[in-house]
């Protein structure tokens, strides 16, 4: 469960931005993630849980959006939604696809008190 890993990394990214701004608690953690970057939502959703108490995150709310995945069919140009890294473009059946945006994974913001 690498979900684990990756909530302790967004908590000490939470962390280290809270402490600089000299914070008494974190009240809401906005995060991108994009349906193809390989992670589980309900498992990043117990991590988090679990990685947040007993820090400044305690009771803070997180907010996940999910940035579903768009590709651009190099053959035909069509941009389509896609569920699987290799699904064909809807237009024209091509596979030369390129991923155009569904992977990435961001803390986009913080709010602190």
């Amino acid at each position: 469960m690498h979900e684990m890993s990756i909530a302790q990394s967004i908590v000490e990214i939470a962390m280290d931005y809270a402490q600089k701004e000299k914070a008494q608690k974190v009240t809401e953690l906005e995060l991108s993630i994009g349906t193809l970057s390989g992670i589980e939502f309900e498992a990043l959703d117990f991590a988090m849980e679990v990685c947040k108490k007993g820090t400044l995150l305690n009771d803070a709310q997180i907010v996940v959006d999910k940035i579903q995945a768009i590709a651009k069919c190099i053959d035909c140009e069509n941009e389509f939604k896609i569920v699987h890294l290799f699904d064909a473009c809807p237009n024209c059946q091509s596979y030369r696809t390129q991923l155009i945006c569904g992977k990435e994974m961001q803390v986009k913001s913080l709010l602190i008190e």
